[in-house]
């Protein structure tokens, strides 16, 4: 086996969350993603679907209709997109391999802006690149970028910046003038930008669109700009694995080339029900942000109020990211709360070492009720002469 291969970390997560699986007295906070199924009206598009026999290969690119719909979709959030620039992809984690793969040659400088969820940093590791961190910095529990520091590391030798935001674990976001002024300087260093942006939905600041800021809305069609997006967050559907991904038009008939030799389509069953979900977003997406920002409210001034921890409302995302005081080593935190307390959070140095001492916490709860008893038990155990 290679060597890069060799070299990757384990989940840190998987490995917490591997430690209380199975176990009916554990309240899982653990994995980026809520409770709540994928609403009928996609569930039945992708039944209709089966039942017609749509069992067979679609285009690489993914389905016209699917392409259009998702094209007329990002048009009525940002400047309009051409249908010709979307790729359909099996999740968004498989669009972000992707990315990667039409982008980066083993040997080439790749920096990140971390935490962040550890796919992004593993994926160009594995083809082989050196991959850098500009670490965000924590003050009282919100995480800010030092736009000077990532200009510094990113030169003309960078040959890729990758970026979420909406951030995860840290809830993180860009500025319109942060997006402006990364995407000014990677123009003059001739860096493409990779741009995870499945969050943008989940955004609880008031915007004219009801979306986080994006660099669609700051670029040209042209610019070295790749654009990351699922539905898995924003319509509920994190097991169908189907994203997206904006293209300029000069990287569109590789990718497909790509696509044909990594998945060579994505199932015409799970597209449909995408066109569904496109569909009902209307209804759906706004549903879910209300009810997540509902949980963030909910959970944040709970946590705010234990003694010891560090935490800031998140601008977007579905998570809680805290500190709790005295505690260096958040691996062997999170498995004593599962162990101890029956709370299953993810470790803060999953995501970055600068995150060590560090817990997330997924608020994607239907039962809001739930958050309050994880508190408890969070409270609960801090309180236990049994821990020292």
């Amino acid at each position: 086996m290679r060597e890069a291969i060799q070299n990757l970390e384990a989940s840190k997560i998987r490995e917490v969350a591997n430690a209380g699986m199975g176990r009916a007295d554990v309240l899982a906070f653990w994995f980026g993603e809520g409770d709540e199924v994928t609403p009928e009206p996609i569930r039945r598009a992708a039944i209709e679907s089966l039942q017609r026999g749509e069992t067979f290969y679609a285009h690489n690119l993914g389905l016209p209709e699917l392409r259009e719909a998702i094209a007329r979709y990002m048009s009525g959030l940002h400047p309009a997109i051409d249908a010709g620039r979307i790729a359909v992809t099996s999740g968004g984690v498989n669009a972000l391999m992707l990315a990667v793969q039409a982008l980066v040659d083993a040997g080439d400088e790749v920096v990140a802006v971390t935490p962040v969820w550890p796919n992004l940093t593993a994926q160009p590791a594995i083809l082989g690149a050196r991959v850098r961190s500009v670490p965000l910095v924590p003050r009282a529990g919100q995480w800010t970028l030092d736009l000077d520091a990532l200009r510094a590391a990113v030169t003309p030798a960078t040959k890729l910046l990758v970026i979420n935001a909406p951030n995860n674990p840290t809830g993180w976001t860009l500025t319109r003038e942060e997006q402006q002024a990364i995407l000014d300087h990677c123009r003059r260093t001739s860096t493409w930008i990779l741009a995870d942006e499945v969050y943008e939905r989940l955004y609880y600041e008031p915007t004219p669109n009801g979306c986080a800021p994006s660099f669609l809305d700051v670029s040209v069609p042209d610019d070295r700009l790749v654009v990351v997006h699922s539905f898995s967050k924003s319509f509920l559907m994190t097991g169908w694995r189907l994203g997206w991904l904006v293209l300029p038009p000069t990287l569109v008939e590789g990718m497909g080339k790509l696509i044909e030799f990594n998945t060579s389509c994505t199932s015409v069953f799970t597209q449909r029900a995408g066109i569904a979900a496109l569909g009902v977003s209307g209804e759906v997406t706004p549903r879910v942000v209300s009810h997540l920002k509902a949980c963030r409210d909910r959970l944040v001034p709970l946590l705010a109020e234990v003694p010891g921890v560090q935490v800031a409302p998140a601008r977007g995302g579905m998570y809680a990211f805290f500190r709790l005081e005295g505690f260096d080593d958040s691996l062997a935190l999170a498995k004593r709360l599962v162990a101890e307390a029956g709370l299953g959070l993810a470790p803060g140095n999953a995501f970055a070492p600068e995150a060590q001492g560090w817990l997330r916490w997924c608020f994607a709860s239907k039962d809001p009720e739930r958050l309050s008893q994880g508190v408890e038990r969070l409270r609960g155990w801090l309180a236990s002469p049994s821990r020292a």
